[in-house]
């Protein structure tokens, strides 16, 4: 269940500034303040200035966005800035929880959305940006002689440490395959649970010694920050000893047609499919096209993360 934003006293503010001068994490200072960390995230995103976190100045600029008029006129600046954002694959919600640091207002998501309807019926493009003009995702379907589960050394996720399920630490990863059109090339995706952070890679073939070769890969450049993968039961999977013993960490596996226990990649494939529609041929996805959508899943603020990016969570772990 998310939290509402507390409003913050002065004495607050003085201790924040403390705290942050002595390097201390988000969290600590929300625990010492009895607050949740979303509303010390968000305090210092928006009341900071060019020196930094400063109590005066924090309370200055919270006592000024108190009297901001809620009418927002739709001038030139903030539709430009609407529009710029949309196009870079933000959700109105997205673009409505951060524009207030980039161009002083905030216009409510619902106002957003009647700019992109409005827009659509006068024959542009805006709305195409938006995840639900893409179609819903279907669940995938497996046969009784897919050999699903025959799976040498699997251990399911029945047995997999409780602090996974908790995300209170980075470096727990969910991995899934995605088939391009008749098989025709497959990603291999990465999610980690509590930053949200994705890595995608590619293979030719659906094997397990192509697909555990790129998960290496893939994680190699980050091993200290993996401890535990979960997988689907794909036979693609098989390999995932090998990637235990060259990334030191835990593999764990899925119940068969229990696909919200990785709910996560499942998202994020739905997210993927925004730019790579399921009728690509992803033998011609190239490399460059694989990193700009990592880049935009990676660099845009989620709600879930306090409208920090996964990129900025996942980093803060260095």
């Amino acid at each position: 269940m998310g939290h509402c934003y507390d409003h913050l006293t002065k004495e607050d503010r003085i201790v924040i500034r403390t705290l942050v001068q002595e390097k201390r994490s988000k969290q600590y200072i929300a625990d010492r303040l009895g607050r949740d960390v979303s509303t010390v995230k968000r305090e210092i995103r928006r009341n900071a200035g060019l020196r930094g976190y400063r109590p005066k100045q924090a309370q200055e600029k919270a006592d000024a966005r108190k009297h901001t008029p809620r009418t927002i006129k739709m001038t030139s600046e903030v539709v430009a800035h609407i529009e710029e954002k949309i196009c870079e694959d933000y959700s109105p919600e997205q673009v409505s929880d951060t524009m207030a640091d980039t161009v002083g207002v905030r216009i409510s998501p619902e106002r957003i959305y009647q700019h992109l309807w409005t827009d659509k019926r006068e024959g542009g493009d805006l709305y195409t940006h938006l995840r639900i003009a893409h179609g819903k995702k279907r669940r995938k379907r497996y046969g009784k002689n897919d050999w699903r589960g025959r799976i040498p050394g699997r251990v399911d996720i029945s047995e997999r440490p409780e602090i996974v399920a908790k995300k209170e630490r980075i470096g727990d990863w969910e991995a899934d395959l995605v088939s391009g059109a008749h098989h025709r090339g497959f990603l291999v995706t990465l999610v980690e649970r509590k930053s949200k952070f994705t890595l995608i890679g590619s293979v030719v073939r659906k094997t397990a010694e192509a697909v555990g070769g790129e998960v290496i890969r893939m994680l190699k450049g980050v091993k200290d920050w993996v401890h535990t993968i979960t997988y689907d039961n794909g036979r693609e999977f098989a390999g995932h000893q090998k990637v235990n013993a060259t990334l030191n960490c835990a593999s764990y596996f899925a119940t068969p047609y229990h696909s919200w226990e990785r709910g996560l990649n499942e998202n994020t494939n739905g997210l993927i499919r925004q730019y790579i529609p399921k009728q690509s041929d992803l033998r011609r996805i190239g490399s460059d096209d694989i990193q700009f959508v990592q880049n935009r899943l990676n660099r845009r603020p989620r709600k879930t993360l306090a409208y920090e990016t996964p990129e900025e969570v996942f980093l803060q772990a260095g």
